[in-house]
């Protein structure tokens, strides 16, 4: 039980900002094998930026109360994944080979291609999440930050890890993980969708899914596999179709 536990505690040290008890330890193995919880980590951070979202929607206008509850998952997180987003659109964006993309992924200054694209990706986060209906942002917000990390598990599972270097901008990443970890992972990522009045909220995972495909084919062309960058690539990808599909599929829920 308490193997289970450094695990998952791993996980939220690794992935989070939130302080754990000083015997969890930085042991790959605990890394890779925390790959389980990654769903459950997006459930966790959710849930922190739904309840900021709930308290401050008592106070401020809808458009600041869901600007505040990003503020809280992006530090909460670290902008880990953020940063990890930012990197690939630097590193596809300026690079011709494998090698030239890693050293820019590895690269802490972010560039014109980084810059544009996270800024265009938190602006559409924002926009998605202040068309919907108020009722339902916190379950949204929990839902999307669940099933995003539960579809960026699969790219760990389906593609090879590629960085062999040890550099310390490389940022700790699981490298691999079996088909039982991947159906943990699947569980905690799909939990909150089931909170929502009908099942068609479930079809959002294939666009999330065929989202994932796309960047993977991109990794797999230009670099061989992923990184731990492209899987936050993914998940932050992911989130945002997960929320415009949300509003596509608005009409019939």
């Amino acid at each position: 039980m308490k193997r289970e536990l450094q695990i998952f505690l791993t996980a939220v040290m690794f992935f989070t900002r939130i302080p754990c008890p000083k015997w969890v330890n930085h042991e790959p193995e605990f890394l890779t094998k925390s790959s389980k919880y990654f769903s459950l980590i997006g459930i966790i951070v959710g849930c922190i930026g739904a309840l900021v979202y709930y308290g401050a929607s008592f106070i401020f206008s809808t458009e600041i109360a869901i600007a505040l509850s990003m503020v809280a998952t992006i530090y909460t997180t670290g902008a880990f994944h953020e940063d990890g987003f930012a990197d690939v659109c630097d590193g596809l964006g300026g690079g011709w080979t494998k090698e030239k993309i890693l050293l820019i992924m590895k690269d802490s200054r972010l560039g014109t291609y980084g810059a544009a694209g996270l800024g265009l990706i938190l602006a559409i986060k924002f926009l998605a999440l202040n068309d919907m209906p108020t009722f339902y942002i916190p379950l949204i917000i929990i839902s999307g930050h669940s099933l995003s990390r539960f579809i960026a598990t699969t790219l760990i599972y389906t593609h090879p890890y590629v960085r062999d270097t040890d550099d310390s901008k490389a940022k700790p990443a699981a490298k691999s993980m079996s088909f039982s970890m991947l159906v943990s992972s699947a569980i905690f990522g799909v939990l909150p969708l089931f909170f929502f009045k009908t099942p068609l909220i479930f079809l959002a995972i294939i666009p999330c899914y065929l989202a994932k495909m796309y960047l993977a084919a991109k990794f797999k062309k230009w670099l061989g596999g992923q990184t731990g960058d492209c899987a936050g690539a993914v998940q932050q990808f992911s989130e945002v179709i997960f929320y415009l599909s949300v509003l596509a599929l608005w009409k019939f829920i």
